[in-house]
Formats: structure tokens, sequence, C-alpha cells
């Protein structure tokens, strides 16, 4: 159940179902959504900030499922994650918004609604936001998010490679994301099912033994270690936040100590997610990791 590649004209919903963003950084993020030549739709919730979300559960929920089922929209696109996206799994028929097979596109917190959705057959993309694209990147990030949305291939070859942990070769379905919140949703009706996928890992702001935490975490919930292959993105400012008064080490080491062992094909350094530079990587499809050249290759297109 693969969404429809996108074509000039096409119209995007931009929707907030966690924290809330500004109208100057809709009005800077969307430039470059506009130069490609789509059409935009900001939802009202967007700018409804209560604390440090983008207005209640109920209005978030209904302007996410209201942009899903707009006949005029062909894809969803998120502003900015933060928090909340957890507090509207209550809110939201997934299986209706799975089956408008529109193309739906965020990071961070939005793990939580990549999960759900592809747990019900649609493929999503993990890509930078409209509050990502507001500031300047590589020119290689905005080729990789246009090529995606078109449904060709999302990397580009001046994209940096990973660096091998494990060396191998897998093939599996990508799965994952911001692992908070991939520890956040163990337990729960949307707990992501790790068996046999290429299983994406970043996060940001996290100290280091919180890393150690949230492996540990997946590692004693089972799941990764069913992983065929994993490919770890950066763990963004972690080195810059050791907690003082238990100690630090370089995550690298942590992920290097904690997966490593568990013979898996691994890549490190993954540009995606959180870090300033980032690749825009379908979820839901197949894709092989080649640990060696450490690179991550899809097998198939994200959209028809």
């Amino acid at each position: 159940m693969k969404p429809k590649r996108l074509l000039p004209g096409d119209t995007l919903s931009l929707v907030s179902p966690a924290s809330p963003v500004t109208a100057e950084q809709v009005e800077t993020g969307t430039a470059f959504l506009h130069e490609l030549g789509y059409k935009t739709k900001v939802y009202a919730s967007t700018f409804a900030a209560e604390g440090y979300l983008a207005g209640s559960d109920a209005a978030r929920a209904a302007d996410l499922t209201a942009a899903f089922t707009d006949p005029e929209t062909q894809g969803v696109f998120c502003m900015r994650g933060g928090y909340g996206c957890s507090r509207l799994i209550p809110h939201l028929d997934f299986d209706l918004l799975a089956a408008t097979g529109k193309l739906f596109s965020g990071f961070s917190d939005i793990t939580v609604l990549h999960s759900a959705l592809n747990r019900r057959g649609l493929p999503t993309l993990h890509a930078p936001m409209v509050l990502t694209l507001g500031t300047k990147r590589e020119d290689w990030v905005y080729e990789s998010v246009a090529n995606a949305l078109k449904g060709d291939d999302p990397i580009p070859d001046a994209s940096p490679s990973g660096e091998c942990a494990v060396p191998g070769r897998a093939e599996g379905v990508v799965a994952g994301g911001c692992m908070i919140l991939m520890c956040d949703l163990i337990g729960t009706s949307e707990q992501l099912d790790l068996t046999d996928k290429i299983v994406l890992l970043e996060d940001v702001d996290e100290a280091p033994h919180r890393v150690d935490a949230m492996l540990t975490h997946l590692l004693l919930a089972g799941g990764i270690g069913k992983a065929a292959g994993i490919a770890v993105g950066e763990m963004t400012r972690t080195d810059e936040k050791p907690d003082k008064m238990i100690g630090a080490r370089p995550w690298v080491e942590i992920v290097h100590e904690r997966l490593a062992p568990l013979g898996i094909p691994m890549i490190l350094n993954l540009p995606c997610g959180h870090a300033k530079n980032a690749l825009s990587l379908p979820l839901g499809i197949r894709a092989e990791l080649d640990a060696d050249a450490g690179r991550l290759n899809y097998l198939e297109s994200l959209c028809i």
C-alpha cells in the first residue's frame, strides 16, 4: 500500500502533531517545498501553542485526520517534532489514516506515527521537516528530500557514508527512528516489530548514560536482537551533555559495546535524523545494508 509519488502542483498538508511552530518558521521552512512546485496548506493547531504542545490532543488529532482525509491533499508533511505524538494514539484511527495512502513525512517525535502507519502497511518517510528546512543545509540534503518525495532514489551520490562497526550485508524492511520514542512504544499497541528489519536508530540531547539505558531497554525487550541489520545515525550533542554526577563515555563507544556483540551487520554515523545534514530515509520498504561500505541501499521505491 504505497503512496503515490508527488508531482509539481500537488498539495502538501502541513501539520504539527507534537510541538508548535511560529508563522515565521513556517514561511522560511516552506520556501523549499514551494520551489519544488508544491502547494501547501497549514492546519490551525500548528500555531495553537499550549505549553510544549501544538494545541490540545483532540485538536492535533483532528487536524492530522483532516489532513490525511482531505481529497485535495497528496502528502502530509510535519512541521516539527518536539513532544506529543504518543498522546494522540487513543485519538487516532490509524487504519483510516493508512488506508488513504497519503505520503507522510517527518522524524523525531513523529517516530510514533511512523510506527503506527508502517504496522498497517503504509510506508512513510523519515525526513527533514519544515522547521529543519528553514536552516541552510548541504545541497545533498535537499536533493534527498526532493528525490524521496518523487519516489526516486533518496541516497544521493554526494551524501556521506556511515562507518562500518560490524561487517556484513543484510536485507530487510527499514524500521525505527528516534530511539527514545522506540523505547516509549515498548508495551503499547504501536510497539515496533524489529524482527528481520534493518533498524534505524538515532537521537538528540540525551546524556551518554541515557543512550546506554535506551540501548539496554531495546536489548532487554528482545526485539533488536532479532534484527537483520542496524543503521545508527548520530546521537546529536550526546557527547556534549555528560551527567557530571555519573560520568561519561563517547556515544560511539557505548553503541559499539552494547550492540556489536549481537554480531548483526551494523554501521555508525549514517547521516539521518537530528544530524545537521540528514538523509530522507523511507520506512516500511526493503533495503540492503552494506556495512562494509557504510551504505544503505534501497531495493524498492517508496512511491508508486
